[in-house]
C-alpha cells in the first residue's frame, strides 16, 4: 500500500502516537474523549494516545503552510488507540493507512483520492471485491431543509443508521427529526432509485430527480460537484466501483462537501472506511482557509475483507534463497555469498548455529525458501556450488556468479 500510494505521487508524513489532549477537543470536540486514552505527562498536562491522525496532518500541516507548495499530497501510516469495545473489525489498537490533499479545492482531488485508494485497494489483494458509495453534505443538508427537518441532527444520524435500522424504525426516527409520511415516502423513493456501479445513465437521472425538487441552498453546488465527480470517473478509470447514495453523510460537523465510503460488494454492506472534503479543518489548528480532503483505511476491516474471500497472504513472503556451509571452514564463504545475493536484491539467509547439513536444510524448508546454495569443500575447490531446488529436488552445479541477476 506504502508502493502504490507513492506510485499515486504521495509522499509519507510521519505523525506522533502522543498529542496533547486539546487537538481533539478541537477537532472533534467532547464526544470524541470518551474513546481517547489520556493521561498527564510529567509537565502536568493532559496528554492522548493519538486516537486518530487528521488533527496532526492538520496541526503539521498549519505550522508548515507558508512552505509547502500546493496541492499537499501526504499519506500516513498510524498506530492508534480507541478506549472502546473489541468487536469484529474494532479494535483498541490498530493502524490506519490515511491519504490527504490539501490546497486543491475542485472536485479533482476527489477523484484522485477515490482513484489512489483503489489502486491501494486492488495491490492489497481486493480487487473485485468493493465499491465506493458517494454522496455531497450539501446536497444532504438540503435535501433535509426541503422535506421538513426540523432537527437536523437527528436527520443526519437517521440517514447514517439507515443501513443498521429496521425499515419500521427509520421511518420513525425520520418523524421524529420532523419529516411529514408523505415526506419520508418521498425520501425512500429517492434512497431506492437505483444507482449501479459505472452506470452513468442511473446516476444522472437521479441527479435529474434532485434537480427537479428545486433543492434550496446550498444543494445545487452539491449537485454540480457530483456531477463533476461522475464525469470524471471513467477517465480515472474507475467508474467501475462508484455509486451515488443518498443516505451517506459521515457524522454532521466534519465533512464540507464529497463524502464517500468503501464497502464490500458482497456480505451485508458495512462501510470498510470512509473520507471526504473539510475544508474548515486547517483554520481550527491556526493555519489559512485551505480545501482539504482524505480518506482513512483500518488494517482491521481489509483483513476481515480479504480473509472473507481467502485472500489474506499466510505470514510473511517466503525466502528466496537459503545457503547451507557444508562444513564449518566454508561458513565464511557462506557469509559472503549471502551478502552478495541480498545486495542484488534477492532475499536470503544462512545458518548461524553451526548445525548440520541435514538440519539446515530442514530449517531451509520450514523457511519455505524456494532454494538452497550448498557450498561443499569439493565443489568450493573447483569454484562451483550446488543450487538445489526445495520444490522439485533438481539441483545442478554453477558458478557463484551465475546465482545474481544479470547486470
Amino acid at each position: 500500500m506504502r508502493a502504490a500510494a507513492r506510485l499515486a505521487g504521495f509522499q509519507e508524513l510521519e505523525t506522533p502516537s502522543v498529542e496533547s489532549l486539546e487537538l481533539y477537543r478541537v477537532k472533534s470536540g467532547e464526544g470524541i474523549l470518551g474513546q481517547t486514552w489520556t493521561f498527564q505527562d510529567k509537565g502536568g498536562r493532559d496528554v492522548a494516545l493519538a486516537p486518530e491522525s487528521t488533527p496532526s496532518v492538520a496541526r503539521i500541516y498549519a505550522e508548515r503552510a507558508k512552505a509547502e507548495p500546493l496541492p499537499v499530497k501526504w499519506f500516513t501510516v498510524s498506530k492508534l488507540w480507541r478506549y472502546e469495545e473489541p468487536q469484529a473489525g474494532r479494535g483498541r489498537e490498530f493502524v490506519q493507512f490515511n491519504l490527504d490533499i490539501l490546497g486543491a479545492a475542485g472536485v479533482e482531488a476527489e477523484v484522485e483520492l477515490l482513484a489512489a485508494a483503489s489502486l491501494l485497494l486492488d495491490q492489497a489483494g481486493a480487487a473485485g471485491i468493493y465499491a465506493f458509495r458517494l454522496n455531497d453534505r450539501e446536497v444532504a443538508e438540503s435535501l433535509g431543509k426541503l422535506l421538513g427537518a426540523t432537527d437536523p441532527v437527528r436527520y443526519f444520524r437517521a440517514l447514517d443508521n439507515r443501513r443498521k435500522t429496521p425499515q419500521d424504525e427509520f421511518r420513525a426516527e425520520l418523524g421524529r427529526a420532523g419529516l411529514s409520511e408523505s415526506n419520508v415516502a418521498k425520501l425512500e423513493e429517492l434512497l431506492e432509485s437505483p444507482s449501479e456501479d459505472g452506470d452513468s445513465t442511473t446516476d444522472a437521472a437521479l441527479l435529474g430527480k434532485l434537480d427537479g425538487l428545486g433543492l434550496p441552498e446550498p444543494g445545487p453546488a452539491g449537485l454540480a460537484r457530483l456531477r463533476r465527480i461522475l464525469e470524471l470517473l471513467p477517465q480515472a478509470g474507475i467508474e467501475d466501483r462508484v455509486r451515488l447514495d443518498l443516505s451517506l453523510v459521515r457524522g454532521f460537523d466534519y465533512y464540507t462537501g464529497p463524502v464517500f465510503e468503501a464497502f464490500a460488494r458482497e456480505g451485508d454492506s458495512r462501510s470498510l472506511f470512509g473520507g471526504g472534503r473539510y475544508d474548515r479543518l486547517i483554520e481550527l489548528f491556526g493555519g489559512p482557509p485551505t480545501p482539504a480532503c482524505g480518506l482513512a483505511i483500518g488494517d482491521m476491516t481489509l483483513e476481515l475483507l480479504l480473509r472473507s474471500k481467502d485472500r489474506w497472504p499466510a505470514g510473511e513472503p517466503p525466502l528466496d534463497t537459503y545457503v547451507v556451509a557444508v562444513s564449518p571452514e566454508l561458513i565464511p564463504v557462506a557469509v559472503g555469498l549471502v551478502a552478495k545475493l541480498r545486495k542484488a536484491g534477492i532475499s536470503a539467509d544462512g545458518d548461524l548455529l553451526g548445525r548440520s547439513l541435514s538440519r539446515q536444510l530442514k530449517e531451509a524448508d520450514r523457511r519455505k525458501a524456494r532454494r538452497a546454495i550448498l557450498v561443499a569443500p569439493r565443489e568450493h575447490a573447483r569454484g562451483v556450488v550446488v543450487e538445489r531446488d526445495l520444490t522439485t529436488g533438481a539441483q545442478r552445479e554453477c558458478r557463484p556468479e551465475e546465482l545474481l541477476p544479470a547486470a
